[in-house]
């Protein structure tokens, strides 16, 4: 039996309907500070005051989009034309792309409603000219109706102050969720109803408000044919409503590999947390006045609010971890799909070395559910930075990364009234204590269990470097715990700073401060008491940049995708026969989506953490990093793309995904690696970081059947009793290989392009369908090459004459330079003017090979003269 461990960590904002474009608004908000001890403080909720302003629609004020489209807009409030307020004055695609030209065709609009330039500059806010065009300014409703009634203007609306969110990860992905806003996108109205979203995880606390019905909230679908299976304090009755409409609980597989745990539920229960966290993530009903001990109170939901949820639980508590077998996993998949799921999200994986396609229940799976048309979403792993150990890295899945969102919690630290520092923390309450070095405490200063010298360090604040004996902060919180320490200040780099549930207040501090710190202790007198005082942290959000990909996410290459790997693991199985000269490889991870400091529902019963097994606190909702959060915020998306798109396929749905993703961040730089200053690469972040306003209208997506995966098999050199391990087939039904191979994998119609081993010039072909809003579209390329590659595409040009049309095209890859073995990046883009579908290209150049048989034949050939 294989056991399966958690991918746990130790567990814009522009709606484009078509060629329609809407803005969704945050206003600014005010948090309160957050509280967190060991003991559970008392708080009292502050929410700042909703403005709700008068709407009014303009009678037959009907704004022409310039296309087959037209949508009534609210415009303008009724307050008297004196009186001025912000507007956002929405002008969709940013056609020009110059940021100066831009603004200044900005002001020269804005200058029609007032009777000289300067005014109209004075009056101008911002002017948003980088990833759309608009800008906001201080405007009366006279002038707000004339500049709505002008060619060119999609929309023009206040800017209002809207309700407090907690789960800030949808508000940063752009989503509007409020369930009367005229903002909201049409193809999200539905909020995921009528879609089935299936978690395989460790359970459910079904008493959580996140599974209980919202106004909304519709009948159980037709199609179900699941359980509501009872069990241990699990009543089907009590626990499943219209929201949670199934549960299943699995653990023959788990019980005969370790023993139950007296605390366990043998039912659908959840006592570890991490399932809870993960459903209410995904698909959770809206909860006010929701916070962890005080902290970023307001509301939670999940992205797909409206859609059902079934539970499938397969991991069990093992000591302070979690475990799950593969036959407890296949068992899930087997009845998800025949419950009639249409999503099903899954946060777990296996560690390197990875097997064999046939070998994995959760890749057979997920190839029986895509042949079914249910979407499957994985976490990619947290074993990062390192490459090669994403997983979960099948095809026919989604693989996702995870990354930060725009929020952070400041802590401010004062050491002698003298200095001033600020760390990153959830700390409750003033401590005023004295500042102690690690070392008066712990052998050689190394912050671990079994290098305490037995000294008490009560009410004193250990301050203690990651880099003195390479401690991992929860060994140096718990060896500061058991030290009766008030604190720890732990230093380590920025770039690997994950805030956490502590089971003591732990501030994290970068080197610099940290190192800092450190001198003060060393040069002050000796006897001297060196008092140091930490302030509530702090909830700041819009923080930029923004996202960055989180240090722990798993990263590419997928050491079983590039076939010259795939030789060396498969050749075991089957012989090789055919020449691997310019072979190629798929992309993964293929998404990443916020993973860090995710707030979401958890087991009143459970402890917020796991480092404390007797820790007496209990919350509702907790903090939870890893790729197991970012993998559920994919999962919400793709429910709510199915209630949009019902007749799209799993394959479409990534598409969708991947092709109108983002690689910028909140400064219009390239999104970070981990926190430092160097680009995040596909193998870090995949196609980009999830934009699920965009990805409800990609205008183009790439399909692929069931047939294209089992030519991909084929190519990779799986024999047809291996293909038939994986691949669902109706009997009789024959399967067989091609004699001769259609070039590479290059060729499986992916939204990405990656070439493991590019020798030569070779050509690939990709086939894109309109899924566009508009009938007819013109489509024009544009390319970014990679370092050392000659990139073409035949036609430059793609017309769409009718919906669903599909077409072809060509990419010629030709090294133009000598190299063994780096990948270099680009990518091709498709527009028509409102979409922009892009696809990454990833590209190793190995050329130093076909070199040196030149150079060896050349020898040869002047020996035999």
């Amino acid at each position: 039996m294989i056991s399966v461990a958690f991918c746990t960590f130790h567990c814009r904002r522009c709606i484009n309907i078509g060629c329609i474009t809407l803005i969704t608004l945050n206003a600014s908000r005010e948090r309160t500070n957050p509280n967190f001890a060991l003991e559970i403080p008392a708080y009292q909720s502050k929410l700042d005051a909703l403005v709700q302003s008068e709407i009014m629609m303009l009678e037959d004020a009907m704004i022409g989009l310039g296309f087959s489209n037209a949508v009534y807009i609210p415009l303008i409030d009724s307050q008297p034309p004196v009186m001025l307020q912000v507007y956002i004055v929405y002008l969709g695609l940013n056609k020009i792309h110059d940021p100066i030209l831009t603004t200044n065709h900005h002001l020269q609009l804005l200058s029609n409603v007032f009777a000289r330039k300067e005014e109209a500059e004075k009056s101008m806010l911002y002017s948003y000219k980088r990833s759309f065009s608009g800008f906001s300014a201080m405007l009366n409703s006279t002038q707000a109706t004339t500049l709505a009634e002008m060619d060119g203007v999609i929309s023009v609306f206040r800017s209002r102050v809207v309700e407090l969110h907690t789960t800030r990860s949808w508000d940063f992905l752009g989503l509007n969720l409020a369930s009367h806003s005229s903002e909201a996108n049409p193809l999200q109205l539905a909020y995921g109803g009528d879609v089935i979203v299936a978690v395989l995880d460790s359970g459910i606390w079904p008493e959580s408000y996140s599974f209980r019905e919202e106004p909304g909230t519709g009948p159980i679908p037709k199609s179900w044919k699941g359980q509501c299976v009872s069990g241990d304090k699990f009543d089907p009755k009590r626990a499943c409503n219209r929201k949670l409409i199934g549960a299943r609980y699995y653990l023959k597989g788990f019980e005969k590999k370790f023993p139950l745990s007296k605390s366990e539920y043998r039912s659908a229960r959840d006592f570890n947390g991490h399932g809870t966290h993960t459903a209410s993530t995904a698909v959770g009903s809206s909860v006010k006045n929701a916070s962890f001990f005080g902290i970023a109170q307001g509301t939670v939901r999940g992205g797909a609010p409206r859609a059902q949820l079934a539970v499938y639980k397969i991991c069990w508590s093992v000591g302070m971890g979690t475990k799950c077998t593969e036959a407890d996993i296949m068992a899930a998949f087997d009845d998800a799909l025949s419950d009639g799921v249409d999503v099903i999200s899954a946060s777990f994986g296996l560690p390197a070395p990875f097997k064999p396609f046939f070998f994995s229940s959760a890749d057979i799976g997920s190839f029986h559910a895509m042949q079914q048309g249910v979407s499957v979403v994985f976490s990619g792993g947290n074993d990062g930075p390192d490459p090669s150990l994403v997983g979960n890295v099948a095809p026919w899945s989604i693989c996702v990364a995870a990354s930060s969102i725009d929020r952070t919690f400041p802590t401010r630290i004062l050491v002698d009234r003298n200095l001033s520092f600020v760390g990153q923390s959830f700390v409750v309450k003033p401590i005023n204590a004295e500042l102690v070095y690690a070392i008066d405490y712990f052998v050689d200063g190394v912050c671990r269990g079994r290098n305490w010298n037995k000294k008490t360090a009560r009410g004193k604040v250990i301050l203690c470097f990651s880099t003195v004996g390479s401690v991992f902060v929860d060994e140096a919180e718990l060896a500061a715990f058991n030290a009766s320490a008030s604190a720890l200040i732990f230093v380590e780099p920025v770039n690997r700073q994950v805030p956490d549930v502590d089971i003591i207040p732990t501030i994290l501090v970068d080197i610099i401060q940290g190192t800092r710190m450190y001198h003060y202790l060393g040069l002050s007198p000796k006897g001297k008491v060196v008092v140091v005082k930490i302030s509530p942290s702090m909830t700041v959000i819009k923080k930029s940049p923004a996202p960055a990909v989180a240090m722990f996410s798993s990263r590419g290459p997928s050491s079983l995708a590039p076939d010259i790997l795939k030789i060396a693991i498969f050749s075991i199985f089957v012989p090789f026969k055919r020449s691997v000269a310019s072979v190629a490889a798929w992309l993964k991870p293929d998404i990443t989506a916020p993973g860090i400091n995710i707030l979401a529902a958890w087991p009143c019963k459970t402890p917020p953490t796991t480092l404390l097994p007797n820790d007496p606190r209990s919350v509702n909702w907790n903090f939870q990093s890893g790729t197991s959060m970012s993998c559920p915020h994919v999962s919400g998306v793709v429910a709510l793309l199915k209630s949009a798109h019902p007749d799209w396929s799993p394959a479409a749905i990534r598409s969708a995904l991947m092709t109108t993703a983002y690689t910028s961040d909140t400064t219009q730089d390239s999104i970070l690696y981990g926190g430092i200053a160097k680009p995040a690469d596909p193998f870090d972040i995949g196609a980009g970081h999830i934009d699920p306003v965009r990805a409800m209208d990609p205008g183009l997506v790439y399909d692929l059947k069931t047939t294209d995966y089992i030519l991909f098999l084929c190519n990779i050199g799986y024999t047809i009793s291996q293909i038939k391990r994986i691949v669902e087939v109706s009997p009789g039904t024959i399967i067989c290989c091609p004699k001769s191979f259609p070039l590479t994998n290059s060729n499986l119609n992916y939204p990405s392009i990656t070439v493991s081993n590019l020798q030569s010039t070779m050509t690939l072909k990709r086939t894109v369908r309109n899924v566009g809003r508009k009938k007819t579209a013109i489509y024009f390329a544009s390319i970014v090459e990679p370092n050392g590659v000659e990139v073409k595409v035949w036609p430059r040009v793609l017309i769409f004459s009718c919906f669903w049309e599909e077409m072809s095209y060509y990419v010629t890859l030709k090294p133009e330079k000598q190299s063994q073995g780096r990948y270099d990046f680009g990518e091709i883009i498709w527009s028509d003017g409102c979409h922009s579908v892009r696809s990454p290209l990833v590209v190793l150049v190995n050329t130093s090979t076909n070199r040196s048989n030149t150079t060896a034949a050349a020898a040869a050939a002047a020996a035999e003269e």
